[in-house]
């Protein structure tokens, strides 16, 4: 498909509104991505030059009767000359990459991708968010079918064959990442994929497979991989780590997990409503320790509960082999401690994928824990080599690092520089119950110089957590007590996640306390708990009739 691109400099618009207003009035069939800047007073619009035109886009603005197009740079003009036939190359296939492709071929930018280790797709779709999800929402239903809430009511689950399950998230994987990756960029035009792994020779030159690839543009996005601690012995056992643990054929008995973050954690629950007996081994004194304590000792007290076994304080000592079982010698408190499992499963941090890339002779700098280091503008310490996703080291999401691929991009080949944003960003612990926050909590705020007041709503209070039997968690709002304006939230709920966004989007568009409290939530949704949390700042929920009023 021929693809353009054009700039417009639009006249008329008094407001972010008017801007949004302009987008609307450009829904029409070829256009494939329009983006319109009230302080710029200009727009750029993608589209399929078969099915519009330049003069067609001009007038369906012209036509709204309020604004109007002043000058145009068409494809061929100077705007598209900043990226045509300029040739970008990718180090990654995952999110970040595929983000940066799409991009770059809408601004006429030839793509060449270079990929290596994980298949095409990355940490996500092959070993990170998708089996982890798809397997745990399994294991899920099982337990729930073991645990049922609702007396006299008889049911039985019982994991039969893990193989299957296996088979079928490798089913899930496959068609995810067929129809979600390579089905994306395979008819690209300018579009090329190697297999294989990429070397610098030089600034603009990458070798791979005894090729030297010259680009004007360079994106690392190799992400990152599971970090292994130093610890005696661990190299000599056989472990797992969160790529092999999903393609286990056989539910160990017994397990040992080393960490108490969110793959830890998550993957702890998994095996342990699997069948298998699991002891979490923590080094800091409490599970996510970088989260409000009240929180986290709320987590922990539920997932013990399950009979997962969570012990914290741990100065892991050493690492061996004893006949069928893998033995942890550690010290907890001074306290000489031991504690055996048929497998153990390393789950403590993320190491940067910069191995053999010899980034020196590129002039591209890491920090202490081997991250690439980048700007604002997501820029390496050599200008025209940007980096993106897990490899910064930083907000280790999917959707991040797609951002930020798309983000490179665009400051790579075009005059309009855009700073990252990571305002009201959302995250999610998908355990059950799931941990999900955005914006700081109390002692964050705090430390940015906020006079913050918080309000705790146990979900014992929302109607629709007593409907389904399951009240455990609660939810946490955080607000500026000068402005009123909600600027954070943790939820600790059996669907936390879904409740997220009405917060993050509170933060991001500044809306108050107040107003949430005036929203309509509806009667019986796990969102009412936001309205009743929100109306706790200044009024006791016990005060309350069945509608939050």
């Amino acid at each position: 498909m021929n693809i353009k691109r054009i700039t417009l400099n639009i006249a008329g618009m008094t407001c972010d509104h008017c801007a949004r207003s302009v987008e609307k009035a450009l829904d029409a069939e070829g256009i494939l991505e329009k983006r319109v800047s009230y302080p710029q007073a200009s727009g750029t619009v993608v589209f399929d030059p078969s099915k519009i035109d330049a003069g067609r886009i001009e007038r369906l603005i012209n036509d709204t009767g309020h604004y109007r197009v002043t000058g145009l740079d068409d494809a061929n003009g100077a705007h598209e000359g900043e990226s045509a036939n300029k040739h970008l190359v990718i180090i990654g296939g995952g999110s970040a990459a595929f983000a940066a492709t799409t991009e770059a071929v809408s601004r006429g930018a030839r793509v060449t991708m270079i990929n290596d280790g994980l298949p095409i797709g990355g940490t996500c779709v092959n070993v990170g968010c998708v089996p982890s999800k798809n397997l745990l929402r399994a294991a899920e239903s099982l337990h729930r079918a073991q645990k049922n809430p609702f007396e006299g009511i008889e049911t039985q689950g019982k994991l039969k064959n893990i193989s299957a399950l296996m088979e079928q998230k490798r089913s899930l994987v496959g068609q995810l990442r067929r129809e979600k990756y390579i089905d994306v960029v395979k008819d690209l035009p300018g579009f090329r994929l190697v297999e294989g792994r990429g070397r610098f020779v030089g600034p603009n030159e990458i070798e791979v497979n005894g090729e030297t690839i010259k680009a004007d543009v360079v994106l690392i996005a190799a992400g990152a991989r599971p970090a292994l601690p130093d610890i005696p012995g661990l190299s000599e056992v056989d472990y797992l780590t969160n790529a092999s643990a999903f393609e286990l054929e056989k539910l160990p008995e017994s397990l040992i997990v080393l960490g108490g973050r969110y793959v830890a954690l998550e993957l702890a629950q998994l095996f342990s409503r699997l069948g298998s007996k699991v002891t979490v081994l923590q080094r800091s004194q409490r599970i996510l320790p970088t989260e409000s304590a009240d929180i986290t000792e709320a987590l922990s007290g539920y997932l013990q509960q399950e009979g997962i076994r969570i012990v914290t304080g741990n100065a892991l000592q050493r690492i061996r082999q004893n006949s069928n079982e893998i033995v942890v010698e550690t010290r907890i408190d001074g306290r000489a401690e031991t504690f055996t499992a048929e497998k153990l499963l390393v789950a403590t941090g993320r190491r940067a994928n910069t191995d053999g890339l010899d980034l020196e002779t590129a002039g591209v700098e890491t920090d202490r824990r081997g991250f690439i280091k980048t700007n604002d503008y997501l820029q390496t310490t050599t200008p025209h080599i940007f980096a993106a996703g897990d490899i910064l080291g930083e907000n280790m999401f999917v959707y991040t690092a797609a951002y930020e691929g798309k983000l490179a991009v665009v400051n790579a080949l075009s005059a309009e520089k855009q700073k990252r944003d990571y305002t009201a960003l959302p995250w999610v612990v998908f355990t059950d119950p799931q941990v999900a926050g955005v914006g700081p909590d109390e002692e964050q705020a705090k430390q940015q110089g906020i006079e913050a007041e918080s309000a705790v709503l146990p979900l014992d209070y929302v109607p629709r957590a007593l409907a389904a039997r399951d009240t455990r968690g609660v939810i946490k709002l955080i607000r500026d007590k000068k402005t009123d304006r909600l600027i954070g939230a943790r939820i600790l709920a059996a669907e936390g996640s879904e409740l997220l966004m009405e917060a993050a989007l509170a933060i991001k568009f500044g809306i108050t306390v107040e107003q949430i409290k005036e929203m309509f939530h509806p009667y019986l949704t796990l969102s009412e708990g936001i309205k009743l949390a929100a109306i706790t700042f200044s009024k006791s929920v016990k005060e309350l009739s069945c509608c939050a009023t």
